[in-house]
């Protein structure tokens, strides 16, 4: 069936809110490619929104679902336990950068992660209100469009949002925002808002995912640590996006040694394309809830637990942080090497990068150049994603273990529009 045929299928079955990029359909998928449905490959440069950082359908993933699938499905982790939940905790508490004997639970979504991280705060605290950031993207139930901070597409039409959320500024030297100047936010929050005392957290991103890889300096985070001790305010890294080795380092939070969080969320690749999230934190404020009072009736789900296990193998074993590292310095160098005009900003982490554009001429922020850029990417064959608060960033998520040769082919597709701008 052609895809013309199978997307008036999709407009009349799906509600128009569910926005779809492409307008063909996946048929199958391995490693950095995609090939859909009359046979046409593409380069993913989106990973299912940063979910494949070990790439389509890894061998070893894969592996660990079939093993699972031949043992069971589902119990429901409350009702009846199993093993390899236990020891995926036991692996993150090893490795999340937080301080002293550290617990973690499991979800099924990036949102449920962090609606429960903000539920062990305020049980552990006793306190309602809850700060994040300008830019900020936590998920889309209606406590995490309240964190949100960005209204377009996510937030329109569906408030009233719950109370006790207030938002602070994210620091961007770029649009003209200090570290100065985020911390005198958070200052005015605690002088218009709501009192320090009140507070139970403070959430935010190490490097900002939808708010266009804004890279949060460490003076900032720093600053939010120590404003933390002297409140009695938890510290919540949002480490969705930026988690297993995308940055250079297993987490973002890594590169703040001097700020470690109290509490941390975690998914996307995580499962290596199962859905699974997590929530790790000091013991003691994991253990605040009470019995119950945490779960899901699909929370850690016994097949993404083990694709889970697999994914920290592949990390380690194909030493992924440092191949972040490599891939994102040879990315970087090439969008320079263009010298494109209308790029304001290169920006990231290991191989979370991002490019932002403005008009040459303005500097205004210049969404139709990123939505240009993308859709010839698009007509070459090489899939990638926009961001930001103005719509004017594209950001680049591909498989940390693309094969080098079609990382360059993709790095001259980009590089080839670059130099030819419209």
């Amino acid at each position: 069936m052609s895809h013309e045929n199978v997307q008036q299928r999709r407009l009349n079955a799906t509600p128009r809110g569910v926005g779809v990029m492409c307008q063909f359909m996946a048929a199958t998928a391995e490693n950095a490619t995609i090939t859909d449905t009359e046979g046409k490959t593409y380069t993913d440069f989106a990973a299912g929104i940063a979910v494949l950082n070990t790439g389509h359908r890894h061998p070893k993933v894969i592996a660990a679902a079939h093993r699972q699938l031949d043992l069971f499905t589902h119990t429901a982790f409350q009702v009846v336990p199993y093993e390899n939940y236990i020891s995926l905790a036991e692996r993150l508490n090893d490795l999340v950068p937080i301080d002293g004997e550290v617990k973690t639970t499991f979800f099924t979504t990036g949102a449920e992660a962090v609606e429960n991280a903000v539920k062990i705060a305020r049980a552990a605290t006793g306190r309602p209100g809850v700060i994040t950031f300008t830019g900020a993207f936590h998920g889309r139930t209606l406590l995490t469009m309240a964190l949100t901070g960005k209204v377009a597409p996510y937030k329109t039409g569906f408030g009233p949002f719950p109370g006790s959320v207030f938002h602070a500024r994210y620091p961007n030297a770029l649009h003209g925002v200090s570290v100065d100047d985020a911390l005198q936010s958070l200052d005015d929050i605690f002088h218009c808002d709501i009192a320090p005392q009140q507070v139970a957290a403070i959430i935010y991103e190490p490097v900002q995912g939808e708010g266009g890889f804004n890279v949060a300096p460490a003076e900032f985070v720093n600053a939010l640590r120590s404003l933390c001790d002297q409140h009695g305010i938890l510290l919540i890294a949002d480490e969705i996006q930026s988690g297993f080795a995308r940055t250079g380092k297993m987490f973002a939070s890594e590169y703040y040694p001097q700020a470690r969080p109290d509490l941390m969320t975690m998914a996307k690749s995580l499962g290596g394309g199962f859905p699974i999230s997590a929530v790790a934190g000091r013991a003691e404020l994991m253990d605040a809830p009470a019995p119950g009072g945490l779960g899901g009736t699909y929370a850690g789900n016994p097949v993404a637990i083990a694709t889970a296990h697999a994914v920290l193998d592949v990390i380690a074993e194909e030493q992924l942080a440092a191949r972040a590292n490599t891939l994102g310095a040879t990315l970087c160098e090439a969008i320079s090497g263009c010298h494109n005009p209308a790029v304001a900003q290169i920006r990231g982490r290991g191989s979370m990068i991002a490019v932002e554009f403005n008009d040459p001429q303005t500097g205004a922020p210049a969404p139709e150049v990123a939505k240009d850029i993308q859709q010839r990417a698009l007509d070459q064959q090489l899939i990638l994603l926009t961001c930001g608060i103005h719509g004017n960033v594209i950001r680049f998520l591909y498989p940390l273990t693309i094969p080098d040769a079609q990382f360059a082919s993709a790095l001259n597709i980009l590089t080839g529009i670059l130099k030819s701008p419209r």
